[in-house]
């Protein structure tokens, strides 16, 4: 039991928070702006290593510098909408997911240019474990990681149900014709869906960089299980993207535990494979999700 909690239920949490971060990000670009965003993952990595710069200029720890690294996101992200997505905004979808996919690419190069291809890291040195009762052993970053996910999540919540710009947003995902008839600005919405999912963006991507280490490619790794996890959710429902990515997550973990015999159930290479046959079998079974999202 010990070693389940501790190696393989734990992990697929704060996994599963990260994922359901990244995923708000995502539904509500596709719920809004009726696209996929292909390159979310890209924000995340820039996310990161503004993060990364300031923790190597100022000696902070990561989470104090991240608000500032989420505002530097913020800013590049609305450039990027104002000079690339805006002028397509009619356009078709197709249009805007393959500026997307150019963007992923571009994003990406600008980063392995600036900061290199090496291998960096935001929290150094061997943190020893919260250790409560025979049973449970959790590290310090773990408990910051899913404290953090938690606290942004009911951020997002409170702005979605209880402010003028998030009851704009959901009117805007059911229809955007009629929210302009209301006398939405659907311009300001827009502009607070990219403010949004940049931040979450960039803090999922320092979370993850707590937990493991800051590369180029960290944000495309994680590009397939956010997607599957807004899918599994249902597109356009950020409470399915909380539930599609904690359910990625703990699945992913959980399929490398030996649930039969001492051999693990699968490879743990196999991980983003689990992703990908969750996302396959909910577009067969149910392409609405389970919160019943947008289809397209």
């Amino acid at each position: 039991m010990s070693e389940f909690i501790n190696f393989y239920f734990i992990p697929g949490v704060v996994l599963g928070s990260i994922y359901a971060l990244g995923a708000i990000g995502i539904t509500l670009t596709f719920g809004i702006l009726r696209f996929a965003n292909f390159a979310h993952g890209e924000s995340m990595t820039l996310g990161v290593y503004f993060a990364w710069s300031m923790v190597q200029f100022s000696g902070l720890h990561p989470l104090v510098v991240m608000p500032a690294a989420m505002l530097a996101t913020v800013i590049v992200v609305l450039g990027i909408d104002r000079v690339f997505y805006k002028p397509l905004r009619e356009a078709s979808v197709v249009m805007l997911v393959i500026a997307s996919f150019g963007l992923m690419l571009m994003v990406r190069s600008v980063i392995q240019f600036t900061w290199g291809v090496q291998l960096k890291t935001v929290l150094p040195g061997i943190q020893m474990p919260y250790v409560i009762g025979d049973i449970l052993r959790i590290a310090p970053k773990h408990v910051m990681i899913v404290a953090g996910a938690l606290l942004l999540m009911y951020a997002v919540h409170y702005l979605l149900t209880y402010t003028k710009i998030g009851k704009a947003m959901r009117a805007m995902s059911d229809s955007a014709e009629l929210a302009r008839l209301t006398g939405i600005d659907t311009e300001k919405v827009v502009m607070a869906t990219w403010i949004i999912g940049a931040a979450l963006a960039c803090a999922a991507g320092v979370f993850l960089a707590i937990d493991t280490q800051v590369e180029t490619r960290m944000g495309f790794k994680l590009l397939l299980p956010m997607f599957a996890a807004a899918i599994l959710g249902g597109v356009g429902r950020p409470y399915g993207a909380l539930a599609g990515g904690l359910i990625i997550g703990l699945a992913e973990e959980l399929s490398s535990y030996p649930w039969v015999g001492n051999e693990p159930l699968l490879n743990p290479g196999y991980k983003a494979g689990v992703a990908f046959a969750i996302m396959v079998g909910m577009l067969i079974w149910r392409p609405s999700g389970l919160f019943r999202g947008k289809v397209f």
